[in-house]
């Protein structure tokens, strides 16, 4: 069992556990990770490991004994998901989290890192979110599940650093896309599924394609590569108990996103607005001047990042 005084630099060889490792934000990690020269990552499909089984999370750090952790296993989707299966968001993620963090202290772990979402935040949170708005307002009553387990992760890894002492941190991430992404018909975040629909439009040559809304919102994305650059510059470089916002620090219109989604992707039909339909929330940004102040920023911007989302997409299509 490791403690904060006895953290050791990641070694470039220390075992490495990627826990989700074929989603969105674990896939791009273990890119990251292996471009920087990390050599030994541990890896587990869901049908090698299920994470909500307690005794065989057990059985897994009881034998592979990983050194460090990257928790980004989660059951996500977006307000159709979450409002449909309320109890399974809640419960998986909270059994999840709570075996993987303390089967990692109690086999000595040296260092895990917990990736949660900016749903943890209360709905009218002051903008941009600073890191102590958490738990200073109601949340957001569609996604309410998702994030009180995301919260109980944060407090976790806070509650065994307070009376363990042990190394255990947890980042925030902004609105996230690129590969890997979810491009479900139902369960997809606004980003991927604006592609979709701009993709089949053009495909099947529609002549138009209605977006709901007016198109106003302020929202923020972040591309995931952009994210798992910051996940390892935490994994080496922060240490503390409050956790910490990742974002792009830029803000889009749904509007702007819809046209830039509707260019990239080479759809030249109308783009119509059903102003009928809720906007959500009308501004969601967050404050991210605590990882900046560390000496990280993100490189990637957002017409590059969707260039290159849509051509993974594509790729994934023609494969089907």
């Amino acid at each position: 069992m490791t403690t904060v005084t006895d953290a050791a630099v990641v070694e470039k060889s220390g075992k490495i556990f990627v826990a989700g490792h074929r989603g969105l934000v674990g896939s791009a990690v273990v890119r990251r990770l292996r471009s920087l020269g990390y050599t030994n990552l541990i890896l587990r499909s869901h049908s090698e490991l299920d994470l909500t089984n307690q005794s065989a999370v057990k059985t897994f750090f009881s034998i592979e004994k990983p050194q460090y952790v990257i928790l980004a296993a989660a059951k996500v989707g977006g307000i159709h998901a979450n409002n449909t299966y309320p109890a399974d968001f809640i419960t998986i993620n909270l059994q999840i989290q709570t075996n993987v963090i303390d089967s990692a202290y109690r086999y000595g772990v040296k260092k895990l890192l917990f990736l949660g979402s900016s749903c943890i935040y209360p709905k009218h949170a002051p903008q941009p979110i600073p890191e102590s708005a958490l738990l200073t307002g109601p949340l957001e009553p569609t996604n309410e599940w998702y994030a009180v387990a995301k919260i109980a992760g944060i407090k976790m890894c806070q509650a065994y650093r307070i009376q363990y002492k042990w190394d255990a941190v947890s980042a925030m991430p902004t609105n996230l896309y690129g590969p890997n992404d979810n491009f479900h018909p139902q369960n997809s975040h606004v980003l991927p599924a604006l592609m979709r629909r701009f993709h089949e439009a053009k495909v099947s040559g529609a002549k138009e394609v209605v977006v709901w809304g007016s198109g106003s919102p302020l929202r923020e994305f972040l591309h995931v590569d952009d994210l798992a650059d910051a996940v390892v510059f935490l994994l080496e470089n922060y240490s503390d108990l409050g956790h910490v916002n990742v974002g792009s620090g830029k803000e889009v219109s749904i509007k702007e996103l819809a046209e830039l989604v509707k260019e990239v992707v080479g759809f030249e039909g109308e783009l119509v607005w059903d102003s009928s339909k809720p906007d959500g929330t009308p501004r969601k940004l967050m404050d991210s001047s605590t990882l900046a102040n560390l000496g990280w920023e993100p490189k990637i911007s957002l017409r590059d990042g969707l260039v290159g989302t849509y051509e993974w997409y594509v790729s994934k299509q023609q494969d089907k």
